[in-house]
């Protein structure tokens, strides 16, 4: 039917050219953002899990800063106690130094000034009240201590680490108290400040032996719990290089494929505007009836 008012050819390629504009400039958006999904109706449900995932992947960070940061206070904690045991080592050769039957009083004296010295190194590491290691004074700021965390001294829930993104997903390491057993009998002073012990004592040999051991024992323990937070450190990497490769999948775009659409609807659109030009004309063709 020939019509003057109402061009049907032309109100299609209208829409289709439309429709061919909105997908190319669609297209120039996602590869100009690098993203897949532009607006939300673009992947309402991708966007949704995605966004859980994105929140799973920032608590899975957080908690592998959570576990490098207790690997730190159980590497420092260890650091001071690696120097304790050279101290005790250094004190039971000194022990040993004081039983030499050809020093006179005044070698010994000597051995005696270095033993307290080690001592008070000791007891300025470790801390505690008077009530706890004796003395006339408590030591509130030991020099054991972790970002105001003391290391050394009681506490029996322990420290509880959150090694994993989901709730209960924690470790506890264990207290390293050596205000107690053997280490308190080195560093033990009486009312008057004086220490319990010295160095040319019978058993000055065996306690620091005892003290020895005490100090390896909690170094192990350490230990442990530093292999089981270097695991969970590299567990929460790769959970986080997992999440991270499913969040690409739903939100990035390929560009290879992108690349295409877009050269496809670019080639649409500028058919689209030269047919719909063309479907402009289509009503001039009556004209020729007219003139007949």
């Amino acid at each position: 039917m020939s019509v003057i008012n109402t061009n049907i050819q032309a109100l299609a390629g209208a829409r289709n050219l439309n429709h061919s504009q909105e997908m190319l400039g669609r297209s120039l958006t996602r590869l100009s953002s690098g993203s897949k999904i532009v607006n939300p109706s673009d992947d309402a449900a991708g966007l949704a899990v995605s966004e859980k995932l994105d929140a799973q992947g920032r608590r899975v960070r957080a908690a592998t800063t959570n576990a490098q940061n207790a690997i730190s206070y159980v590497q420092t904690a260890d650091g001071f106690m690696s120097g304790m045991t050279r101290i005790l080592a250094r004190m039971s050769e000194l022990a040993i130094l004081t039983k030499d039957v050809t020093k006179n009083p005044t070698d010994i004296d000597l051995y005696q000034q270095e033993f307290i010295a080690l001592q008070d190194q000791l007891r300025a590491t470790i801390g505690g009240t008077t009530a706890e290691i004796g003395g006339t004074a408590d030591i509130d700021a030991p020099l054991g201590a972790f970002n105001g965390i003391t290391l050394f001294g009681s506490n029996s829930t322990g420290l509880t680490v959150t090694i994993g993104q989901a709730v209960g997903q924690e470790m506890t390491i264990s207290e390293s108290n050596l205000r107690t057993g053997g280490m308190l009998d080195i560093i033990q002073q009486d009312a008057s400040g004086a220490y319990a012990l010295t160095a040319s004592d019978a058993t000055a040999i065996q306690q620091i032996t005892d003290a020895i051991q005490h100090v390896a024992q909690e170094r192990s323990s350490l230990g442990a719990a530093q292999s089981r937070l270097e695991l969970a450190t590299q567990t929460l990497k790769v959970e986080f290089e997992n999440l991270s490769s499913a969040i690409s999948r739903i939100r990035d775009v390929d560009v290879a494929e992108e690349s295409t659409q877009f050269a496809k609807y670019n080639i649409l659109v500028q058919s689209g505007t030269a047919m719909l030009a063309q479907a402009n004309q289509t009503p001039s063709t009556v004209l020729r009836l007219l003139q007949s």
